[in-house]
């Protein structure tokens, strides 16, 4: 047995003593501590009367803020919550972000340090009886450091909320350890973390909704709220996204502080103007807070919402990109490095986004803009931040009019369907948009004032793009339909009528994008006539021919524009809201259209081009000829291809220039004493064309059978399909870059020739899609007497000129050079008649109609199949 000395008895005594429960380090407060903290609660209400000198908005939540730290610490102090008594007073919510609301509840935590249960009751009596007896509104727990930071670990809310928590009162110490604790535990579990983060964010928007679309929005919880914000104070504690990113990705009213601080002083209003802590915007109080924000009336308070909202909502979406390409790769993926995936000149896909390439120079290159664009409208890529952050610092305006290739990019931008909303609102937040269009102005984030529309006037405009993009094949001019459906409400916002308004806007704006004056007259047109027939056909008699006659005058008789307006009217009421485009509606559009044709003279048949007599004596020489020249914009080229009249040239013409990354934007095939002459308008995907030399020489291997254009163009489609570019285990986020949006349509009309039928393609782009529609027609055993390409933007509009091969007299037979069929016997079903037997012909037209009708479809890009969605997604 060891002896013990009287010093080491009285130190181990003295070690018992601190060791136990530390009852010595807290003193009982006097009598009164419990005492109703109905000073703060008066206090509290004469800060929102104001009296006849009124807080504003962050004036107010500042004074609130310090009255309850002077009130917490003042109450610490009196119940012994000091820096030595191992308690101390932590709060979050509001409170800790010091963003204080007059109805907020209080978040209070009591932290001890293992302190006995009887003494930590009695202090969370003293601090929370005043409270409640007050009628004080708190959110309350007491806890030791490692049970708050195992509820934060297992509970995202509380682990978001406890990255807010702020040091009120008692032992600051303690307080650090929670605090750097939760961000510590925040960073380190992230990785494993982000995916429930991310599916909580997203439940709460599903609930919640949008607030910039909501007629009642939740500011807190909504998307583009509050909450949101915080999101974004969490990740850049995770290291992973910035807190407030550059101001030069500010939207075109403000910054993300900006609109931060707009939610919060509407919801400080909502509080003070309801007396009760709301967060749904009630339709009563909007004109009380306009007013008393000095914003003016629920209109505008409503656009100031929307804008604050959209901005968030960008800035959230660009947020968890950008934190979900941070964390570290898990699995075989941590060693596969991310490829760089070409997708335009100057524009590659690098970790699931649209970037710009290492050597592209948006100082130098007006239209690097709408590339970028069209590139992530087609893959359904977002368009990275700093990308797109770098075209706003250095990228120049467009001159007027715009470059041809300018114009084309905007047509695939606006064809790609519900992906190009997605496009357009990012580079309306970042301020390109509206560079582009300065007319965006006056309807951007502009609230609808009838209450069956759903979006604001400019996400309406861009929704009724998407909605027309799925009816492109159901009109001659895809591109006007699709600008129109962009411009049709552009008027609205500067008082007047403004469909008159936007006619002229419409002027100003096909101007500026380089279009032919024709053209120009056509879109303004569709602009100021584009209630015309959903008004008349609802309000109007049918039955009355002066009516009928009254619309064919208001439209000059042009079918074209009727054509137009019939299309853009549906995809107009299916943009605007649930209910609002039905089979009645159809119905009565399409009787009132069925009318308004009979009237009209009827639609004008292509006509083959001229040749152009430069090339007539090249043809003469009977040989190989391949002509390349500058088009009349840069990165256009003109492609003359001349051959000997031989079966499936146009095919392997077309084919060889698609082998070659040249996208063909418009074809003119003709023949001339035995020769072929087939004009391409092409650009290349990437970099310079190839040398003429070489098209000549793929061109003459095709003719002779060495080069087999089909099956290379297969073998490269199959190629690409197995390049991956994602993550080990996740889903392909990119799509083709030419997926279809709206199905396939071919119509047939007989020719101005005898025995001759017309057959125009409507369809989306896609590689090869020119040689693999004229092989179709070779398989098939007729001949293209004439062709008509043209590609508008990613719509495509073909027409074909075609007869059927016979036995060399038959009057069907053309003998052309882009002969795509095999010689048949005269009699067979397929064979054109001569035009003297009505019979014959009409039963054999029929028969060609089905048999190409079928396998031209087969080789058409069809849209994916798609989940079923509500008229007002």
């Amino acid at each position: 047995m060891t002896e013990q000395t009287p010093d080491s008895a009285d130190e181990r005594l003295r070690e018992e003593q601190n060791n136990a429960a530390g009852a010595s380090r807290w003193e009982a407060p006097a009598a009164g501590s419990l005492r109703p903290a109905t000073d703060l609660a008066a206090a509290s209400e004469q800060l929102l009367s104001g009296g006849a000198r009124q807080l504003d908005s962050a004036a107010l939540r500042d004074a609130l803020l310090d009255l309850h730290d002077f009130w917490l610490t003042t109450k610490a102090t009196e119940i012994g919550v000091t820096a030595t008594s191992g308690f101390a007073i932590v709060a979050t919510g509001g409170l800790g972000r010091g963003e204080l609301l007059p109805y907020s509840d209080l978040d209070l935590t009591l932290l001890h340090d293992n302190m006995p249960h009887d003494i930590v009751g009695r202090v969370a009596e003293l601090l929370w009886y005043p409270l409640w007896d007050a009628n004080i509104r708190i959110d309350h727990s007491v806890r030791t450091v490692p049970e708050a930071l195992k509820v934060a670990g297992e509970d995202i809310s509380a682990g978001l909320a406890m990255l807010e928590a702020r040091h009120i009162a008692g032992d600051s110490d303690l307080s650090s350890l929670l605090i750097g604790g939760a961000r510590r535990q925040w960073r380190t579990g992230i990785a494993s973390r982000f995916d429930e983060l991310v599916e909580h964010t997203e439940a709460r928007w599903q609930r919640s909704g949008q607030i910039a679309h909501r007629a009642e929005p939740d500011l807190k919880c909504g998307r583009g709220g509050l909450r949101d914000v915080q999101l974004l104070n969490a990740l850049a504690i995770a290291q992973l996204a910035d807190v407030y990113p550059s101001r030069s990705l500010a939207s075109p009213t403000g910054t993300l502080g900006e609109a931060h601080l707009a939610l919060l002083n509407v919801r400080t209003e909502l509080h003070r103007v309801s007396g009760r802590g709301r967060e749904l915007l009630l339709a009563q109080h909007a004109d009380e807070i306009g007013a008393a924000l000095h914003i003016g009336d629920r209109f505008d308070l409503a656009r100031t919402l929307s804008d604050a909202a959209r901005t968030v909502s960008y800035y959230v979406d660009a947020g968890l990109r950008t934190a979900a390409n941070a964390l570290p790769r898990r699995g075989l993926a941590a060693f596969k490095r991310p490829v760089r995936r070409p997708l335009d000149e100057g524009v590659i896909e690098f970790a699931g986004e649209v970037i710009l390439a290492r050597d592209a120079r948006p100082e130098r290159d007006p239209g690097l803009i709408l590339r970028v664009a069209a590139a992530s409208a087609n893959t359904g890529l977002p368009m990275a931040a700093s990308t797109l952050s770098r075209l706003t610092e250095n990228a120049p305006e467009l001159r007027t009019p715009w470059p041809r290739q300018a114009l084309k990019d905007l047509l695939v931008m606006l064809a790609a369907g519900p992906a190009a909303v997605a496009t357009i609102e990012a580079l309306d937040r970042t301020g390109l948009w509206g560079r582009l269009f300065p007319e965006w102005g006056a309807v951007r984030d502009l609230p609808p004032r009838d209450v069956v529309h759903i979006w604001t006037v400019d996400r309406h405009l861009v929704e009724t793009v998407s909605r027309a993009s799925a009816f492109t094949t159901r009109v001659s001019r895809p591109d006007l339909l699709l600008l129109g459906a962009l411009c049709h409400d552009i008027g609205k916002g500067r008082g007047g009528d403004h469909s008159v308004i936007g006619a002229e806007l419409a002027t100003q704006i096909g101007t500026r994008l380089g279009m032919w004056p024709s053209d120009i007259e056509l879109l303004s047109n569709v602009v100021r006539h584009h209630l015309l027939l959903p008004h008349t056909a609802t309000r109007r008699d049918l039955q009355d021919p002066k009516v009928i006659a009254a619309v064919v005058d208001a439209l000059d008789g042009d079918p074209v524009l009727l054509e137009l307006l019939h299309v853009l009217a549906e995809a107009d009421s299916l943009a605007t809201g649930p209910g609002v485009w039905g089979d009645w509606k159809a119905s009565l559009i399409g009787d009132l259209v069925r009318r308004c044709r009979l009237v009209m003279a009827g639609e004008p048949l292509p006509k083959p081009d001229p040749i152009d007599p430069r090339y007539l004596s090249l043809a003469s020489d009977v040989g190989v000829h391949v002509e390349m020249t500058p088009g009349d914009s840069p990165h256009i080229y003109n492609v003359t291809m001349i051959a000997p009249d031989v079966r499936g040239l146009l095919s392997k013409a077309a084919g060889v220039l698609a082998l070659n990354s040249l996208r063909v934007h418009s074809a003119s095939v003709n023949g001339h004493e035995g020769s072929a002459i087939n004009s391409f308008v092409v650009s290349p995907h990437f970099g310079s064309p190839p040398a003429a030399e070489l098209l000549r020489q793929q061109l003459i291997l095709a003719l002779e059978g060495e080069l087999d254009v089909l099956a290379s163009l297969d073998k490269r489609d199959r190629d690409a399909a197995q390049h991956g570019t994602t993550r080990a285990g996740e889903v392909p986020n990119a799509v083709p870059i030419n997926h279809a949006t709206a199905p396939p349509r071919i119509l047939w009309s007989d020719g101005a020739e005898p025995g001759e039928l017309v057959v125009q393609i409507r369809t989306t782009d896609r590689a090869g899609l020119l040689a693999r529609l004229t092989a179709v027609f070779e398989r098939d055993g007729v001949d293209i007497a004439w062709a008509k390409v043209t590609t508008l933007g990613s719509s495509v509009v073909d027409v074909f000129g075609i007869t059927a091969v016979g036995d060399g007299n038959s009057a069907g037979a053309v003998g052309d050079g882009n002969s795509a069929g095999a010689v048949g016997d005269g009699n067979s079903a397929g064979a054109v008649g001569d035009g003297d037997s009505a019979g014959a012909s009409s039963s054999s037209s029929r028969s060609i109609r089905d048999e190409l009708g079928h396998d031209l479809y087969a080789v058409l890009p069809a849209p994916a199949p798609a989940k079923p969605v509500s008229e007002a997604s």
